[in-house]
C-alpha cells in the first residue's frame, strides 16, 4: 500500500468537502449507514457505529438525520424502499470507477451516474468490467498528529487483534484486515481505547492508472458531480494522482 494511503487522498480531498456544510452531514451519514449495516442499529453494542454517531454530533449533525441513516441502513425507515446499486465504468483515460449507491429510485439514479460519466469523457459498463480490478479489505485509520501513539504498541495491538497490515502515513496509522476480521479489529482497538477516525470495508486497486493533466482535472470533475449525487455511498477508482 506504500505510495497510495488512503489517508493521503482523505487530506487532499477533505478541506474542499469541509467548506460544505452539506458534505460534511453526507460523509456522516455514509460512515452512519456503513455502521450500522455491518454491525447494527444499536450503539451499545457497535462500537463502530457509536463513533461515527459521536463524530456525527461533534459536527451538530441532527439527530433526525443521524436517525435516517441508522434506519436505510436497517431497513426501518417508514414510507421508503431502499435499495443498493452498484455501478462499474471507465473515466477519463480509462480509468477505472465503481459508485456504490442507495437509492429508492433506481431509474433516477441510474440516469444521473450515467450523465456524470458521459459528460466527463467515460462510460459506463457492464457489472463487473472493472471490479476484478479491486480488493476487498478493511480499513482502519487512526491519526496520531499529537504523537501520542507508540508505534510499536499500536502494531502489536492491531496484529493481537488479527489485522493483516499497518503503515504510517502523515501523522496516522492505517490497518487493514481480512473482511471477515474487521468488526473483530474495530471492537478490540475501541476497546483498548484508540480513538478511530475513519473505518469501513472498501476496496482498494490492484494497480494505478497514470493519466494526462487534462484528463486528471476532468476525473476529479467526475468524482465531485458524483459526490454531489445525494444517493452516492462510495467512489472507487485507480486514479494515480499527481503530486500538484
Amino acid at each position: 500500500m506504500a505510495g497510495h494511503s488512503k489517508w493521503h487522498n482523505i487530506q487532499k480531498r477533505k478541506g474542499a468537502q469541509d467548506a460544505k456544510r452539506g458534505k460534511i452531514f453526507m460523509r456522516h451519514a455514509k460512515n452512519i449507514y456503513t455502521a450500522a449495516k455491518q454491525g447494527g442499529g444499536d450503539i451499545s453494542t457497535n462500537a463502530q457505529l457509536r463513533t461515527a454517531v459521536d463524530k456525527a454530533k461533534a459536527d451538530n449533525m441532527p439527530n433526525d438525520n443521524i436517525d435516517r441513516a441508522i434506519k436505510k441502513a436497517t431497513g426501518n425507515l417508514d414510507g421508503a424502499t431502499f435499495e443498493e446499486i452498484t455501478y462499474e465504468g471507465y473515466g477519463p483515460g480509462g480509468v477505472a470507477v465503481i459508485v456504490n449507491v442507495l437509492t429508492d429510485n433506481r431509474n433516477r439514479t441510474a440516469a444521473d451516474v450515467r450523465h456524470a460519466f458521459k459528460k466527463n469523457g467515460g462510460n459506463l459498463g457492464e457489472n463487473g468490467s472493472v471490479s476484478f480490478m479491486f480488493d476487498r479489505k478493511g480499513y482502519i485509520l487512526i491519526t496520531n498528529e499529537d504523537g501520542a501513539i507508540d508505534e510499536d504498541e499500536i502494531t502489536m495491538d492491531a496484529l493481537e487483534a488479527g489485522a493483516d497490515d499497518i503503515s504510517t502515513e502523515d501523522g496516522a496509522y492505517e490497518i487493514y484486515t481480512a473482511p471477515e476480521n474487521f468488526q473483530d479489529v474495530v471492537n478490540y482497538l475501541t476497546d483498548k481505547g484508540y480513538e478511530i477516525e475513519e473505518s469501513e470495508v472498501t476496496l482498494f486497486p490492484q494497480n494505478y492508472n497514470s493519466v494526462s493533466e487534462e484528463d486528471e482535472e476532468k476525473m476529479h470533475t467526475l468524482i465531485e458531480t458524483l459526490e454531489d449525487n445525494e444517493d452516492t455511498q462510495d467512489i472507487h477508482h485507480n486514479l494515480e494522482e499527481s503530486n500538484e
